[in-house]
């Protein structure tokens, strides 16, 4: 089933999963550049984007929708 099929046809919980899995992902790759920013050569180069808060934020709001579309798909 093509992508476009499926997003087309998706039910609420299964939008709220998919929504889930790319703020998972997001949380991934802010980690990957917060541990970058702490290992970076030169002690002054400090970066403003504040990675952990992001990281964070987006893990807990991941895991949240994911636990609401397992909920939903589970119900039916």
């Amino acid at each position: 089933m093509p992508l476009e099929t499926f997003i087309t046809f998706a039910s609420e919980a299964e939008m709220v999963g998919l929504y889930g899995l790319a703020l998972i992902v997001a949380a991934i790759v802010t980690s990957y550049l917060e541990r970058r920013r702490l290992k970076r050569a030169s002690i002054d180069n400090v970066g403003w984007v504040p990675w952990f808060a992001i990281s964070f934020v987006c893990m807990i709001l991941g895991a949240g929708l994911i636990a609401l579309a397992v909920k939903g798909i589970a119900a039916g």
